[in-house]
């Protein structure tokens, strides 16, 4: 069965109508140009980065319905793939923004390019530099959930609940060929090249290769907790917990 173009799966996405991506990130970028304006009218030095969520995923496992349930009960923005997409490309930061960005954080760029390549800082390319931007503008807005990217790469690690959500292939292609209404074949098909794409990306921008779970506070196999409320339930406890933030 050919995938109907009207349906083509965009990682990240699931059955949920969302917002434009492009529309959210224009009124993120306003909110972050907005509260640089009132800091340097205050002349007010900005206090740390908020405690964060980033989720690492195997796309097509539901992250975003995870996140959707999580935000709501954190009372939390979510920062997906595509939106990080356009804050990094389409819908840049100023100029000015990004000059102020790197006044409140010396040299975190080159940081971060120092810690991920090492002597090869210079790989750090135009579009991880925007991305970085983007990640580190959104943090400083307020607490905010994060879905891809390599974002719990790029933020502090000790303002950050990193957790990595996985499942096995048979998992995620089911999930697929069931949101799409096509046929599990052309649904791994799509699953590979998606996997592929991904990979690419992380050696790009961050030279690895995999995930070890080393790197996360969490790990939640959907293969044994398949119910995105249950999940959402147990990294917000998790969050809670760990930033000694209490219940409302």
């Amino acid at each position: 069965m050919m995938m109907n173009p009207a349906t083509s799966y965009v990682p990240g996405t699931y059955a949920k109508k969302r917002p434009d991506a492009g529309a959210v990130a224009s009124q993120y970028v306003r909110e972050w140009e907005a509260r640089r304006q009132n800091l340097m009218q205050k002349k007010a030095l900005p206090t740390e980065i908020p405690p964060c969520i980033c989720f690492s995923r195997k796309v097509g496992v539901g992250a975003l319905e995870v996140a959707d349930i999580l935000a709501r009960k954190l009372h939390m923005r979510v920062a997906d793939r595509e939106i990080l997409e356009h804050m990094s490309g389409e819908t840049r930061l100023d100029k000015e923004t990004v000059k102020f960005y790197d006044e409140l954080y010396p040299g975190k760029t080159v940081e971060l390019s120092a810690l991920l390549f090492g002597k090869k800082s210079f790989q750090m390319d135009d579009y991880l530099r925007n991305l970085v931007n983007a990640v580190f503008s959104m943090a400083t807005i307020g607490s905010t959930l994060f879905v891809g990217r390599g974002t719990h790469l790029i933020l502090p690690r000790d303002r950050v609940l990193a957790v990595r959500l996985i499942c096995s292939d048979n998992f995620r292609t089911e999930r697929l060929a069931s949101l799409l209404k096509i046929d599990v074949a052309e649904a791994g098909k799509t699953l590979i090249k998606i996997d592929r794409e991904q990979k690419a990306f992380f050696m790009k921008a961050f030279g690895k290769k995999d995930a070890p779970a080393s790197e996360f506070d969490l790990v939640v196999n959907f293969d044994h907790l398949g119910d995105p409320r249950l999940a959402a339930d147990l990294v917000a406890r998790c969050f809670r917990k760990k930033f000694r933030i209490e219940p409302d």
